[in-house]
C-alpha cells in the first residue's frame, strides 16, 4: 500500500529524548517499510526514517528555541499533506483533530489514532460536528469521554522486538519513568519506595507547563535519601533504566490513554505496579506482568510480592501482545477495510460528505 504518516512536529521521529507519540510513530513507519509497504512520513526534519520523509519544519519545535507559534508550522505540514495527498492509498495522521476539516474535503481515505486524552469538555462539539471522521483508539477506556465519535478500531502500541533487551535477574531499585506532571503522581512513587524501603531512581522529563508543580511540590521530596534524580532519558539509556530496575511504579492519577513506559519495562522482563486507571487493566495481567493496585498501602504490598512475578514471563507478554510486527498488522487491516468501504468521495469545497464511512469494528 502507499501509505502517509503525519507526525506531531514538536518531537521528531524518533524523539531524542521523553515523546511517546513520535516514538509510536516511528516503530510503525519502520515497520510497515519492513513489510513492503511505500511509506511517506510528514515530519520534523531532523526526524530519522526508512520511509520517505517530508521535511515539515528544520527541526523537532520543542528544541528550537526560535519558534513561538508552533501552529504556524502545522499549517504548512497540512499544506503538503494536501498537495501530495492524491499519492496514496491512505492517510494515518496522528495529529488530534486539527486536520479533519481539510480530510473531509480531500477525498482521499485516512485515518486518526488519537493519543491523548479526551476528557475535555472542549473537544465535545469537534467530535459532534465530525462524527464522520475514522478515529482509532490505543485503548478500549480511552472511548469513554466521546462515545459520539467514529471508532473504527483500538489498536494498541507496540514496540520493535530487538528495541529493549530484557534482563531477568532482579535489579536494585524502583523505577519512575514519565513526565513530572500532577497526574503522574512522582509523590506516590517516593512515598512507595519509603515504606518499602527501596530505592528509587526518577527519570522524568519535565515540562515548562509542570515546572512550577515540580518545583513546589516535587523538588523538596528529592532530597529523601532514598531517592534519586536523573531527569530525561533516551535510547540505550532508558533501556538500561528499565532493565536493571525490580520494578517500574506506575501510580497514575488519571484515565491514562495507554502508558507506552508499562510496555517498555514489559519488554526488559521487569514487572510493573500500576494503579487500576485508564488502559492499565489492559496492559497488566495481574500476577503475569506485574500488580494492579488500588493504593498507596497495595502498591507498597506489591512490592513485597514481586518475586512471585518470574521476569521471563514479562518479556513474554510483551512478545505476544505489544510487539511492533503485530501492531503493524493491525493497522494494515483496518487500513484495507477503510479503503475499501470508501464509496463516496466528497468534492473539494463541499460542507459534507453525503455519507459516512461506517465503523469496520475493533483491530
Amino acid at each position: 500500500m502507499r501509505i502517509a504518516q503525519v507526525a506531531p512536529l514538536t518531537e521528531s521521529v524518533p524523539p531524542h529524548g521523553y515523546g511517546g507519540t513520535e516514538r509510536v510513530v516511528s516503530y510503525l513507519t519502520e515497520e510497515l517499510v519492513i513489510e513492503g509497504h511505500q511509506v511517506t512520513l510528514f515530519a520534523s526534519g531532523d526526524s530519522q526514517t526508512s520511509a520517505e520523509l517530508v521535511a515539515c519544519s528544520p527541526r523537532a519545535l520543542r528544541l528550537d528555541d526560535d519558534v513561538i507559534d508552533r501552529f504556524a508550522h502545522q499549517v504548512v505540514q497540512l499544506e503538503a499533506v494536501a498537495a501530495q495527498a492524491n499519492r496514496f492509498d491512505i492517510i494515518h495522521y496522528h495529529l488530534d483533530y486539527f486536520h479533519f476539516s481539510m480530510s473531509r474535503r480531500l477525498g482521499v481515505p485516512h485515518v486518526t489514532t488519537l493519543h491523548g486524552r479526551l476528557d475535555i469538555p472542549d473537544l465535545q462539539p469537534v467530535y459532534d460536528e465530525f462524527a464522520e471522521m475514522p478515529v482509532v483508539s490505543i485503548s478500549n477506556d480511552q472511548r469513554r469521554p466521546l462515545p459520539q465519535a467514529n471508532w473504527v478500531a483500538t489498536v494498541h502500541h507496540g514496540l520493535p522486538l530487538n528495541e529493549f533487551k530484557p534482563r531477568y535477574d532482579p535489579g536494585g531499585y524502583l523505577a519512575f519513568l514519565g513526565r513530572m506532571s500532577p497526574e503522574k503522581r512522582a509523590d506516590r512513587a517516593i512515598e512507595v519506595a519509603r515504606r518499602a524501603g527501596m530505592p528509587l531512581r526518577i527519570a522524568a522529563k519535565v515540562d515548562d507547563v509542570d515546572r512550577a508543580y515540580f518545583e513546589e511540590r516535587i523538588e523538596p521530596m528529592l532530597e529523601a535519601d532514598h531517592v534519586e534524580f536523573i531527569g530525561e532519558i533516551g535510547g540505550r539509556q532508558k533501556a538500561d533504566f528499565l532493565a536493571q530496575a525490580t520494578a517500574l511504579v506506575f501510580p497514575i492519577d488519571w484515565s491514562e490513554p495507554f502508558g507506552l513506559v508499562m510496555i517498555e519495562a514489559m519488554a526488559c522482563g521487569t514487572p510493573v505496579i500500576a494503579y487500576r486507571s485508564g488502559s492499565v487493566p489492559e496492559v497488566i495481567t495481574d500476577g503475569v506482568n506485574g500488580f494492579i493496585v488500588g493504593n498507596i498501602d497495595e502498591m507498597v504490598a506489591a512490592v513485597g510480592r514481586l518475586d512471585q512475578v518470574d521476569r521471563r514471563g514479562c518479556r513474554q507478554a510483551f512478545e505476544d501482545r505489544f510487539a511492533a510486527p503485530r501492531m503493524a498488522r493491525d493497522y494494515v487491516a483496518l487500513y484495507e477495510k477503510l479503503v475499501g468501504a470508501q464509496t463516496n468521495i466528497p468534492i473539494l469545497g463541499e460542507s459534507k460528505p453525503s455519507s459516512t464511512v461506517e465503523p469496520v469494528g475493533s483491530v
